[in-house]
């Protein structure tokens, strides 16, 4: 905020700008409403008190842009600083106001994901923790404003008042970017990859190497164990085995084979890339019915409830390859190294499609290619179309596909008339479908032609919908018919839509399975079905399956 003296900058905490005191109590109040995600109290005070000091510093700097262009009368600065009592008792009753109907905004959201009811006392926890942050950043930016108006000082003898103040803005702009991006962030980022890196190793206590000579990490296996990291283990040992596979339906069983080659097994994707096809090969997975190339997420995790369906389906006669590409959480290794995850999973699948189309079609296993959240984008990006179309590989299932996908927008957009965007239907249907809660799969127009692609997302999922577009214009996915796991009351607000968004993308897997970013086994089981079209399963077996499943908190 440009302060109304030139003579001086003023204290350091000084008035404060009537249009700031209105704006930010009207952004706070907006932050409060529901959005996609139910948050904890700490978490909607985060919220409330950095929009409300966007909201304070929106009217602070249009004040401030009024004084700097029209040169007001010497009277103006006065007749503010008489409107900041009314505004600032304004502002109190709208905070108030908000407060007041917090709880019920947040069960609202928590009432359609089936959540218990809020704290009574939530409201004084964000009362006190948007207040504490409040104020943090209008003192920072009044040491903004206050680099800002040295630097024009420096300048103003051999410039125009204006253009001296012009300049202050921007090399304070500079100033304080550098130092936050340069300095804070760089070394944050550092810190988080260190501290992921070190629980990447960690080796759960009850966790030795497996001795199965099919497994990764045995002493049979080109893998060794220590490098696949804790996500990798999890992998090779998860379940199910094939005996629980056989007492599913009361038929034989094969044991899954599972392939994982970790960050620290081989230095470069090509070379994990070639690991993970020499392992494959050294267990037979190529005489299997089907191979599922399954890209995890940053961290290198596999979602067990995306892949423990497919393996019952197949009665265990399945193999399915995963290669890790960072330490990260997907939102984190998305902002930090994009291009690093589709790296790795161009060469994962060109090393095992090479290979895949050398043997003959015939005897050759079904391939299906499969990803959730950042693993999704990274599967989408791992193949060109139009280069498979003369061997084509059988389909895929890609699970919370982010908003920064390639293929996914496109298809969204491109949508049929009247079908929303939570759950489009794109063209005839013979390609590629949607599905969610509710099984969208048989919503065509057309029969499945070679490739089967089945997209799994939930309307409440903001990895999936969030959009920087929010900043301005209400997104698609708000215009009625909305998702059934989505509030009622979610309206959208320029600027605050945004930042909940943000918020939602980072608190996206706190929701219960079926929800959010959380997807449950169930779903994906239908995904599964659509894209493999497995043969023999009835109705009850099906039924039995999903229990089992649901027994086991997928």
């Amino acid at each position: 905020m440009i302060v109304y003296r030139r003579s001086s900058d003023g204290p350091l905490l000084g008035r404060l700008a009537p249009l700031g005191l209105l704006l930010g109590a009207l952004a706070f109040a907006a932050a409060l409403s529901p959005s996609l995600i139910p948050r904890s109290g700490p978490i909607q005070g985060v919220l409330a008190g950095l929009c409300f000091a966007c909201g304070y510093g929106a009217g602070a700097g249009l004040t401030a842009l009024w004084l700097w262009a029209v040169e007001p009368a010497p009277a103006a600065p006065r007749t503010l600083r008489r409107n900041l009592r009314g505004a600032a008792v304004l502002a109190a009753v709208i905070i108030a106001w908000a407060l007041w109907q917090a709880t019920a905004w947040q069960n609202d959201i928590r009432s359609v994901m089936a959540l218990p009811p809020v704290e009574t006392a939530r409201p004084f926890t964000i009362a006190a923790i948007a207040g504490a942050l409040a104020a943090a950043l209008l003192l920072l930016g009044r040491l903004f404003r206050r680099a800002m108006r040295v630097i024009a000082a420096q300048a103003e003898p051999i410039l125009p008042r204006r253009l001296a103040l012009l300049t202050g803005f921007v090399a304070a702009c500079w100033l304080f970017w550098a130092i936050g991006s340069g300095v804070l962030l760089d070394g944050v980022l550092r810190a988080l990859d260190q501290a992921y890196a070190k629980m990447d190793a960690l080796d759960p206590a009850d966790m030795a190497a497996p001795v199965d000579p099919l497994k990764s990490g045995s002493p049979a296996s080109l893998i060794g164990w220590q490098g696949l990291g804790a996500e990798g283990r999890n992998r090779v040992l998860g379940g199910p085995d094939a005996a629980a596979i056989a007492a599913l339906r009361g038929q034989p069983a094969q044991e899954p084979l599972r392939v994982f080659v970790g960050l620290n097994n081989a230095d470069t994707p090509k070379a994990r890339a070639a690991l993970a096809l020499a392992e494959l090969r050294r267990i037979g997975a190529f005489d299997r019915a089907v191979l599922v190339i399954a890209t995890p997420t940053g961290t290198g995790w596999v979602d067990p409830a995306a892949m423990q369906p497919v393996e019952y389906l197949m009665q265990g006669d399945i193999a399915s390859v995963s290669v890790q590409y960072s330490y990260l959480p997907s939102w984190l290794s998305l902002l930090v190294e994009p291009e690093y995850g589709a790296e790795t999973a161009q060469a994962v699948f060109r090393a095992v499609y090479g290979h895949w189309t050398g043997l003959p079609k015939d005897t050759r296993p079904k391939l299906y290619l499969f990803g959730l959240s950042l693993g999704s984008l990274n599967s989408d990006l791992s193949a060109d179309i139009y280069d498979v179309l003369g061997d084509p590989y059988q389909g895929a299932l890609w699970a919370g596909p982010p908003f920064a996908s390639r293929t996914w927008p496109q298809i969204t957009a491109g949508r049929a008339a009247g079908s929303p965007a939570w759950a489009p239907r794109f063209r005839d249907g013979s390609l590629v479908r949607f599905t969610t809660q509710t099984d969208h799969t048989a919503e065509a127009d057309a029969s499945w032609g070679p490739i089967r692609i089945v997209y799994l997302q939930y309307a409440s999922d903001p990895i999936v919908f969030f959009s920087p577009a929010t900043l301005w214009r209400r997104p698609d996915w708000m215009v009625a018919p909305r998702g059934p796991d989505v509030s009622p009351s979610l309206a959208w607000v320029p600027v605050v839509t945004f930042f909940q968004l943000v918020f939602d993308m980072m608190t996206a897997t706190s929701t219960p399975a079926g929800y959010g970013h959380v997807y449950a086994a169930g779903d994906y089981l239908t995904g599964w079905l659509a894209v493999t079209a497995p043969e023999g399963w009835t109705a009850p077996e099906l039924d039995r399956l999903r229990a089992e499943l649901r027994a086991q908190g997928l």
